[in-house]
């Protein structure tokens, strides 16, 4: 992923916070033998510091390419919109179009868990987060509703190694051009404006206050 200085996240905490509120993303492995990349969606817990948790069933074909290459990248996007031309200049015809985003990849070496207990102790964790209220059953290798359940997943414990985190909203932009986008990201309105919005100006307000500082 390509991260100019001005879409760099500020500082850590930037990209935790923002990570901290998101648990859906894609996990990235590369394939065996000369094989394509296996991309598999799917929610997981990352626990702020350094470990991502997650489960998948036991015929995912991630498990091989692990096997042979313990590396994973876990990727999470969102806040994104498309800015077309005439947001970013007096003129239509010579504006130059962009897509904002936050992305994060947080590159990690996967231990493979396999015993009943490692299992279930990772499905707690995922629950708590995922379920806080307490409204599923036991969770247990050798107990509970979910016991039988365990020998169709396998669980994985990445540890994060490096973390890549960009947030492309026209930082490096004049107030003018941020402002104009703005007011086209209040008025058009679709799915993604709004988170658009929000990481346009916070970031604005940052790099206005920094350099007031």
């Amino acid at each position: 992923m390509l991260i100019h200085p001005w879409d760099a996240a500020l500082d850590d905490e930037e990209w935790r916070s923002w990570l901290r509120t998101r648990d859906f993303g894609q996990i990235a492995v590369n394939g065996v033998a000369g094989a394509p990349p296996v991309v598999v969606p799917t929610h997981f817990l990352y626990d702020g510091d350094a470990e991502v948790l997650l489960h998948l069933a036991r015929p995912n074909p991630i498990w091989a390419a692990l096997e042979a290459n313990p590396v994973a990248v876990v990727s999470v996007h969102d806040d994104y919109a498309y800015i077309p031309t005439s947001w970013r200049s007096d003129s239509p015809e010579t504006g130059v179009p962009t897509s904002y985003y936050a992305a994060v990849q947080l590159v990690c070496l996967a231990e493979i868990v396999d015993d009943g207990e490692g299992k279930a102790e990772i499905l707690r964790r995922q629950l708590a987060h995922h379920q806080p209220g307490g409204d599923h059953g036991v969770v247990a290798a050798d107990a509970g509703p979910y016991r039988r359940n365990l020998s169709a997943i396998r669980g994985l414990r990445l540890r994060v190694e490096e973390v890549r985190a960009k947030f492309k909203y026209d930082g490096h932009r004049p107030a003018k051009l941020r402002e104009r986008v703005a007011r086209g990201l209040a008025e058009r309105g679709l799915p993604g404006d709004a988170g658009a919005l929000s990481q346009q100006r916070r970031r604005s307000a940052a790099a206005e206050s920094a350099v007031g500082a």
